[in-house]
């Protein structure tokens, strides 16, 4: 039997690989099916279901390696109640180390309607086909499928006829998500103390999340009794998915005061197998998912940030390295404060002063209001640019630009602290606004080099623009980061242009820079 003695153990029962895969459009290959399976039997899952093998022929043979695979795992395999499908399962578990055959058939009226069988008629046919399977495998699960939605006198009547044809495990699913935490508890509870032959078996619970109670639900049924959960990695199902393995492994562990149970999960895998999960299924993590979504421990308030300066503890109820993590991140935006912003410039080297920080908080600020997050690489380009420049400097520009014609740029700069403004027309944007500036202030300078790169991804990000100009042999380089690049290339280029004016003034001993007038460049 498999009758667990220890009552403070949860088995945690892994079906990312059938019914996680039954998600619309989160079909795996064979060799991912393998991988997946590989990482779960390391990370100590307890039962892997590893696939339904009368489903197709690619199913069979993935079900097969991974039981000649597995190490540690029991693997499992599931069939409806019917004897070709519990051969078919038989067959391709059978080499595994340790194998489970999962049979099951709907017992709510809805359910009982399908295949147009009395209640009698489908006890009987419970009582066959568990049979069937105890004699070719030691270890039985069996299910009423909407067990919620059952009547409670027959779901009692068909649990015990499982019990005596030889189920060792008793599996309650709440295929439709429809229970409450309480009626979850309370019904294992009563199954419990009701059935005859409960205590010499397992129950289970497998929820679904059609009302985002799926966890809730599962720890719930522990409570009344259950010592087997059910679930798949990033809780990926059909429908609104299942019960999220990751949440009620970390519940457990982190709520063990009131949870007083254990499972032999390595939590430091989760977060390497939860991405693997995302990217072979093609099923991202939402950013706001418990314990492996991108900001599950991130904080970008500034509030939340200081306090976790202090103390992580203020706002972090377990530690990111538990599931994997390098630690806690604190993304900058809007709304983070001073305290944040200088943690993180000195995580990246720079030691800045308090009147400093105010500065470069300042234009830290201005660049937040603009895009939804700003990175280390954001901060460098803030760090390493400069945009006021001495002698020709930025006021304002505007450019138009389409598919109606060429490309028009008026620009506004102060040169020597007179404003002067000049349109012109170019090839595009950029070339429009270079040859305004030129306008403004005539110059023989060659560019040589002219360089985008998105400091950073998504639609809003920074831009840093290389610009490298020759004149008379000498060469001045300039950069400029800003989220619109035109901007970014005007800044780039007067940077540029500025640094030769500087290279004329050393050229030139005795010689005012802010002297040089538009015909010395001439």
């Amino acid at each position: 039997m498999t009758n667990v003695t220890d009552q403070d153990r949860v088995l945690i029962f892994d079906t990312t690989l059938r019914d996680g895969e039954q998600s619309p459009g989160a079909t795996m290959t064979h060799d991912e099916k393998l991988e997946i399976a590989e990482l779960l039997d390391e990370m100590g899952v307890d039962i892997i279901e590893a696939g339904f093998p009368i489903a197709s022929e690619g199913d069979f043979k993935a079900v097969s390696e991974i039981a000649e695979r597995s190490k540690n795992s029991r693997i499992c395999g599931l069939a409806r109640a019917n004897f070709a499908d519990i051969d078919r399962c038989w067959e391709a578990i059978k080499h595994a180390g340790k194998n489970r055959i999962h049979t099951f058939i709907g017992t709510s009226p809805l359910h009982r309607a399908i295949p147009n069988l009395t209640q009698d008629e489908m006890a009987e046919k419970i009582h066959e086909t568990v049979s069937h399977a105890r004699n070719l495998c030691e270890n039985v699960q069996w299910s009423p499928m909407d067990a919620t939605r059952t009547e409670w006198d027959y779901l009692c009547r068909v649990i015990e006829i499982a019990i005596k044809a030889g189920a060792t495990t008793i599996n309650i699913p709440d295929t439709v998500g429809y229970t409450a935490p309480m009626e979850s508890a309370d019904l294992i509870k009563r199954l419990i103390e009701t059935v005859p032959g409960a205590d010499e078996v397992v129950f289970a619970t497998h929820c679904h999340n059609d009302l985002g109670m799926a966890t809730a639900n599962s720890l719930a049924a522990v409570a009344g009794g259950a010592r087997q959960i059910e679930c798949t990695i990033n809780g990926l199902g059909e429908r609104a998915g299942n019960t999220a393995l990751e949440e009620v492994v970390m519940a457990l562990r982190t709520r063990n005061d009131i949870m007083p149970w254990s499972t032999g999960i390595d939590t430091t895998k989760i977060m390497h197998i939860s991405r693997r999960v995302a990217t072979v299924s093609g099923f991202n993590v939402q950013f706001n998912k418990a314990i492996v979504g991108k900001n599950a421990f991130a904080h970008e308030s500034g509030i939340h940030q200081d306090g976790m300066l202090k103390n992580r503890e203020n706002f972090e109820i377990m530690r990111p390295e538990d599931i994997g993590l390098s630690g806690t991140s604190l993304p900058l935006g809007k709304h983070s404060g001073r305290a944040a912003l200088r943690d993180k410039l000195e995580t990246l080297g720079y030691e800045v002063g308090d009147n400093q920080l105010k500065d470069i908080f300042v234009r830290f600020k201005d660049l937040a209001d603009r895009k939804k997050e700003v990175f280390d690489d954001d901060l460098i380009a803030l760090m390493t640019l400069d945009d006021e420049d001495d002698h020709l400097q930025l006021v304002s520009m505007k450019v138009t630009c389409g598919t109606g014609g060429q490309a028009e740029s008026t620009v506004e700069l102060e040169v020597d602290g007179k404003d002067i403004i000049a349109t012109e027309h170019g090839d595009g944007p950029v070339d429009a606004t270079f040859k305004a500036i030129r306008a403004i202030f005539p110059n023989k300078a060659h560019l040589q080099l002219y360089q985008v790169h998105a400091v950073t991804a998504g639609t809003d990000a920074q831009a840093t623009v290389s610009v490298r100009l020759e004149e008379d042999g000498m060469i001045a380089t300039g950069q400029s980061a800003n989220t619109d690049t035109v901007v970014a290339s005007a800044k780039a280029y007067l940077h540029a242009l500025n640094r030769l004016i500087v290279r004329r003034e050393k050229t030139g001993p005795g010689t005012d820079a802010r002297e040089i007038s538009y015909k010395d460049l001439t």
